[in-house]
């Protein structure tokens, strides 16, 4: 029988796998169209908590791992949505399916225990189908590699938020995230990429609409569910789960965006390989060595 956490992930996954159809919907370039999805978050949940009385102390220590967090988070989403706008959304939910081979390196580091065996076996299976990939779509190679940076970057938040935030409230986890998301995005954007706020400055009722969408129910509703989840679950396991984010993904975008998202058959084969060799990993995983 399926467990109410099971089902938990999987709702929130589904969530995971509409947002990479937002980095087409939305017109803006990749930067400040992430700065408004965590500034659209980090409101909603302060409003969210304010309703609810919820008490915003929190100590200093916690607050600079939060908000150092939250500026991985920002980047993150950042490098997924650059990877869209340099390729397709097929391809960037296809690298960031190496979040559970990312995960099971950083896990042993920051939990000082042992590569499992397993887990060495997934990662050249991980790795020899996204060169597959690379390979087969060499007109997207900077869409794959900014991809791979970006499961990367996925993996670390994830391993960091199962470390460092079990004792907190995943809203006010949420918050402070979504606050550093907006301050690292923001000296990225001035120091690099200064632009992009006249984009932001400048947005037009469509592309707010689409984006206040993707921070409320995309981002504040999946952020706090996946904090409050990592309470229960491994940093492994969800980054397990997540990997069924690109079946949701490729599926949607290619029922809305049709022929920009059909990719050669040596991609769905590489990505189907790659999806399966990690969910096979956790499975046996849980049952050996438990």
């Amino acid at each position: 029988m399926i467990s109410n956490v099971q089902l938990r992930l999987q709702f929130l996954v589904l969530l995971w796998g509409f947002t990479g159809v937002f980095g087409k919907l939305v017109t803006m370039s990749a930067l400040p169209m992430v700065w408004y999805r965590v500034l659209i978050a980090a409101v909603v949940v302060f409003i969210y908590m304010k309703f609810k009385k919820t008490s915003l102390e929190i100590s200093k220590k916690e607050l600079l791992t939060l908000l150092g967090i939250g500026g991985i988070v920002g980047l993150h989403w950042f490098s997924f949505y650059l990877s869209i706008k340099l390729s397709n959304v097929s391809i960037a939910l296809s690298t960031l399916s190496m979040g559970a081979l990312f995960s099971s390196i950083l896990e042993p580091i920051f939990f000082k225990r042992k590569i499992n065996i397993l887990e060495v076996l997934l990662s050249v299976i991980v790795s020899a189908c996204v060169i597959v990939i690379f390979n087969a779509t060499p007109e997207y190679k900077l869409g794959i590699f900014i991809g791979v940076i970006c499961s990367l970057l996925s993996a670390l938040f994830a391993v960091l938020n199962s470390k460092y935030t079990k004792s907190i409230k995943p809203t006010k986890v949420t918050l402070y995230e979504m606050i550093g998301g907006v301050i690292t995005l923001s000296v990225v954007m001035i120091a690099f990429q200064p632009e992009g706020i006249l984009e932001v400055i400048n947005i037009s009722w469509q592309n707010f609409g689409w984006l206040l969408l993707l921070g409320v129910v995309f981002t504040a509703l999946a952020q706090i569910e996946s904090v409050d989840l990592l309470k229960h679950v491994s940093s492994f396991t969800l980054m397990l789960n997540v990997n069924l984010e690109p079946v949701y993904g490729i599926i949607l975008a290619s029922l809305i965006f049709g022929d920009s998202e059909h990719m050669t058959p040596v991609f769905y084969i590489a990505t189907t390989v790659m999806i399966l060799s990690i969910l096979v990993n956790g499975i046996l995983k849980v049952k050996f060595f438990k």
